[in-house]
């Protein structure tokens, strides 16, 4: 369904690009996908920052002056979904919409409540959790793919928390204590997986490229 790295196999030494043998035949890992495995990482690496200063800001200053978070937090996931290599289109395109919604939530809710009131009126009227949710739907979608592929512990906990934190505070069942504990943590969780993912081989976040030129086939009009 995701991404998931080949089985290397030795390339010829006249190529520059490490070969591997994928599940419909080899292919290569060019600089072309290091850049954009690079540019992914990067990318949440600035979703995880910026969403834990927004919650350190939130418990230590208040609800003031949260919103400038939230610009290199929908840029970065908006860049990291850019960037993701997930087999199939129709996934890789709803977490793009879902982005796109939540994005536009946000929007919605500064204008409606004013900048400076954005997080305060989140925390009081859970109604705007309906518009936002699904920026944090495509975040949970992240971390998904993540454990999917590598079975990461901290990644389905990003996967898990977020909904729980959000669901729980739209339906009562989690006091704003509750809530905000459960975001850090899954904060702290989203920082740890993209650091862990740096010292990671390219090919493992590109995945099977042959799988790629297959379904790429498949989606191609017969010319019978």
């Amino acid at each position: 369904m995701t991404s998931a790295s080949a089985t290397a196999s030795p390339g010829p030494e006249s190529s520059p690009d490490p070969v591997f043998e994928g599940v419909y035949g080899p292919f290569t890992i060019t600089a072309t996908d290091r850049r954009e495995v690079l540019g992914y990482r990067l990318a949440l690496f600035t979703v995880a920052i910026a969403q834990a200063a927004l919650l350190t800001q939130w418990h230590w200053f208040g609800t003031a002056w949260l919103w400038p978070w939230l610009l290199p937090m929908a840029a970065g996931l908006g860049l990291a979904l850019r960037w993701i290599h997930i087999y199939l289109r129709p996934l890789h395109r709803a977490l793009q919409l879902f982005w796109l919604l939540g994005s536009a939530g946000f929007v919605a809710l500064a204008v409606a409540a004013g900048t400076g009131a954005m997080a305060s009126t989140l925390a009081s009227d859970g109604r705007w959790i309906w518009a936002v949710g699904p920026f944090f739907a495509a975040l949970a979608g992240i971390g998904f793919k993540e454990f999917f592929c590598f079975r990461r512990a901290e990644a389905i906990g990003v996967t898990l928390l977020l909904p729980v934190a959000l669901l729980g505070h739209l339906t009562g069942l989690l006091d704003a204590s509750a809530t905000g504990t459960l975001l850090a943590l899954e904060a702290a969780l989203l920082l740890v997986l993209t650091l862990r993912k740096f010292p990671m081989p390219a090919a493992a976040d590109v995945g099977d490229k042959s799988v790629f030129a297959y379904l790429e086939a498949q989606r191609q009009p017969s010319n019978a």
